[in-house]
């Protein structure tokens, strides 16, 4: 079938968009006969624009001098808790002068996936970028965290880098990458300094991030749309009223969602009226906020609409977790629980994944269930949720020089992980993406295997010995 339309990204550094660029871009969409677009999980915008508007689209674009990427994601964007800024935490040294100090450095389109994240919230991802910085206890410096592409292994460089060298040290980071040399090899001498103090992160919990909130003396709206969806006339007429009122940005974040900061007092009213006009909802549950889809996939809207009403239906509460759906390989999504849809013969099948102690951040996976039926999926991950809110009920913090894993006798089981991606190939489950029935040791498995979340080739898998505790059969 023959595509007719082209399916376009705009990045905006660190998820800020000045108004005024961005209601042109949105006037060149108009014209183009485009109604509306989303905004993607690394501060995107993603739009599809019609073959037959193609070059009127690409004349006006370029002339006005937006960068764009048709059917494809060359430049993944460098994404920021800029957003959070001042709204969602504030009293530490990290300002909003100091990001766009650090933003101004980039003078490079970069092709890994760049994180610059505040190490005092949870609003914004810290480690689902190739290259991390997050900020030291230390004002100005900086830690860093490679991750190498199709890997959950960090690597921590062993000093602090200062903000303005932030962009300097991603450039020559990339250009290792590509030319296949060790991530920190021959780094530019900039300014840096000694780790004296171990990287603390936040436990994770996710604000309300839409409605209109007070913060000092003004105020900040958040605005969330169910389908993703945004109208073009609706961002047009924010973009104006944003002007008129003298705001000077729009902060796109990975919840695929906007936020206004400082709205004053005086004009509120306008932005009520705005949200009535178009008729836009800002008080939904937190059962609808907190999950993480792919990119631009109606399949995955669907199915979390479905589990969404499931979850509602049961009255579950879903408080401080935060929840994620894939429905194609190779994409990464930021969750606590993952849905991960396969499919075999026709059919779907569903695992259901989750991160150690349930902090998204975490790189350590482990299965709560594998090869799920599509009618089962609702009621199985309601129980993973229940199993997360017992996990928080009862949760304690360790004594000093205790481990916060509790010691309790287990089955282990020998399984094989995929050395990349951490995916687990456990015989009793076999693999329904790849055919492989249950009941299949890895050794009969084909030389030319691959690995169903990245295409690892087989001999990527290395023998590993877990708790069987990890795996629960469909039931």
């Amino acid at each position: 079938m023959i595509q007719d339309f082209n399916v376009v990204r705009v990045n905006y550094l660190g998820g800020i968009a000045s108004p005024g660029e961005l209601r042109n871009l949105l006037e060149i969409l108009r014209i183009c006969e485009v109604s509306d677009l989303r905004f993607g999980l690394r501060q995107q915008l993603i739009f599809k624009v019609s073959v037959l508007h193609e070059k009127t689209f690409n004349q006006r674009m370029e002339k006005a001098g937006i960068d764009h990427y048709i059917d494809g994601n060359p430049h993944p964007n460098v994404v920021s808790s800029y957003v959070a800024e001042e709204v969602f935490q504030s009293g530490n040294w990290l300002t909003e002068g100091i990001y766009k100090d650090v933003f101004d450095g980039f003078d490079f389109n970069p092709k890994l996936k760049i994180n610059i994240s505040d190490n005092d919230q949870s609003f914004t991802p810290f480690f689902s970028g190739h290259i991390n910085f997050i900020s030291s206890a230390k004002p100005n410096f900086w830690h860093l965290y490679y991750r190498k592409p199709k890997s959950n292994d960090l690597i921590e460089y062993d000093e602090l880098l200062y903000s303005t060298e932030l962009a300097a040290i991603a450039k020559k980071i990339e250009v290792n990458h590509f030319q296949n040399k060790t991530p920190f090899e021959g780094l530019p001498k900039v300014i840096s300094s000694e780790i004296d103090r171990k990287l603390e992160l936040p436990q994770f919990t996710l604000p309300y991030y839409e409605g209109f909130n007070r913060y000092g003396r003004k105020s900040w709206l958040g605005i969330y749309r169910r389908n993703e969806v945004f109208k073009i006339n609706f961002l047009i007429d924010l973009c104006t009223l944003c002007i008129e009122t003298k705001i000077g940005e729009v902060c796109l974040t990975p919840w695929k969602s906007i936020i206004i900061k400082n709205i004053d007092n005086k004009d509120r009213p306008k932005w009520s009226s705005l949200l009535a006009k178009h008729d836009i909802n800002v008080r939904h549950a937190a059962n609808e906020l907190n999950w993480q889809i792919e990119d631009d996939s109606p399949s995955a809207l669907q199915l979390k609409a479905r589990l969404v009403r499931y979850f509602n239906q049961k009255d579950l509460r879903s408080f401080g977790i935060c929840l994620g759906i894939k429905t194609r390989p190779g994409t990464e999504v930021f969750a606590s629980i993952l849905v991960t849809r396969k499919k075999y013969l026709g059919l779907s099948f569903y695992d259901i994944t989750y991160t150690r102690d349930y902090d998204p951040n975490g790189r350590e996976v482990a299965y709560y269930a594998k090869n799920v039926l599509g009618f089962n999926l609702p009621e199985k991950l309601r129980r993973s949720v229940l199993e997360f809110n017992e996990h928080i009920a009862f949760y304690q913090e360790p004594e000093p020089g205790q481990s916060s894993v509790q010691s309790k006798d287990v089955e282990l089981v020998e399984v094989y992980e995929c050395k990349n991606c951490k995916t687990v190939y456990h015989d009793a489950f076999g693999d329904a993406v790849n055919g492989i029935l249950p009941g299949t040791p890895f050794s009969e498995v084909d030389d030319d295997y691959t690995c169903p979340v990245c295409f690892s080739s087989k001999n990527e898998y290395q023998k590993k010995t877990l708790a069987s505790s990890l795996f629960v059969e469909n039931t």
